[in-house]
């Protein structure tokens, strides 16, 4: 297979899938309760220096609480999958917790604006940065869910995105078409909310999924939050409502309202007027180092950032406003 061009852009993580393979081989796979806090699940799993996930797609169904909890410990030097991030990637960034971004979709919250913190923290150079599509990404994730080291795609030919990005262009042995030969990207940690898990890690996630069935699958070690915890038996009884299965989970955090300010599908809305307070703060650096120290820093847990928020009232306002009834979800 012939070699004919390759970006500049670094790569940086392992795409080899024998080495991914060693780990995941000493992954505990048998049936047990993996019920534990944010705080226990991050300080357990997420590590400084790893490379980061997150589920959701821009602020739909995002991970919310297990990101403030890397934020309020404090992370560092996170390498960082950029796939479809909005307000995730907003988060990391306030707490200056990523050195190093495959960027496919990062610093715009769409038509919400842009992140001004997100943009001043790249421009100053403290984030090394590697382009990317995001179907570039996702296919990165299916190389390495199928477990092999790379997958080849059409995607970003003849583009300055390919160009800067650590993709190489090949020649196909049966055809001579040319191809981008995509790494497999292996994340050490995947940080996704779902609408219902069991306590083992069962997940069911209700609508669009994105690329997050392959990101727990190529993820070395995965941690998942949950509107709702249900008995292993409420599973079993409709096994085609998994959509990620407890043999890949490491973690399993129940936390209701565990997506907001984002839009948790068909349980409750984003909340608009607090995705423009962020984006409002982030104007003035030291308005948002206090905004940062209110709502993150000085929270000892999600709930308390909920109750500055609004509390209930405000969850149940984003609830009806969704058009939907409590506990139909995954019904």
């Amino acid at each position: 297979m012939s070699e004919l061009k390759k970006g500049v852009g670094p790569l940086f993580m392992d795409p080899d899938a024998d080495n991914a393979r060693e780990f995941f081989a000493t992954k505990h796979l048998a049936s047990r309760n993996k019920l534990m806090t944010a705080t226990e699940a991050i300080s357990q799993y997420v590590h400084d220096g790893d490379y980061l996930a997150s589920g959701g797609f821009g602020t739909n169904r995002i991970a919310t609480a297990l990101l403030h909890e890397v934020v309020r410990q404090r992370r560092k030097n996170l390498g960082l999958a950029g796939h479809t991030m909005t307000h995730d990637f907003q988060i990391l960034c306030a707490g200056e917790c990523i050195s190093h971004c495959d960027a496919a979709y990062i610093v715009g919250l769409e038509a919400r604006g842009l992140s001004k913190n997100a943009r001043r923290l790249i421009e100053s150079g403290k984030m090394e940065l590697c382009e990317w599509t995001n179907a570039a990404l996702s296919w990165r994730l299916r190389a390495a869910a199928m477990g092999v080291s790379f997958i080849p795609a059409r995607v970003m030919l003849g583009t300055d995105t390919f160009a800067n990005s650590a993709a190489v262009e090949i020649e196909c042995p049966f055809t001579g078409q040319k191809y981008a030969a995509l790494p497999a990207l292996y994340p050490d940690v995947a940080l996704i909310h779902v609408h219902v898990a069991s306590p083992s890690g069962n997940a069911c996630i209700e609508g669009l999924t994105a690329a997050d069935i392959d990101l727990a699958s190529a993820s070395k070690r995965v941690i998942i939050s949950a509107e709702r915890i249900v008995p292993e038996e409420d599973m079993r009884r409709r096994p085609h409502r998994t959509t990620i299965p407890s043999v890949v989970v490491d973690a399993v955090v129940e936390a209701p309202f565990g997506c907001y300010p984002g839009n948790m599908p068909y349980l409750y809305f984003s909340d608009e007027d607090h995705l423009r307070e962020w984006l409002q703060a982030e104007e003035d650096p030291e308005v948002f180092k206090a905004f940062v120290e209110k709502y993150i820093y000085g929270t000892d847990y999600f709930y308390e950032y909920l109750d500055l928020c609004g509390g209930m009232r405000r969850m149940i306002q984003l609830r009806r406003k969704e058009y939907m009834v409590d506990g139909a979800a995954c019904d």
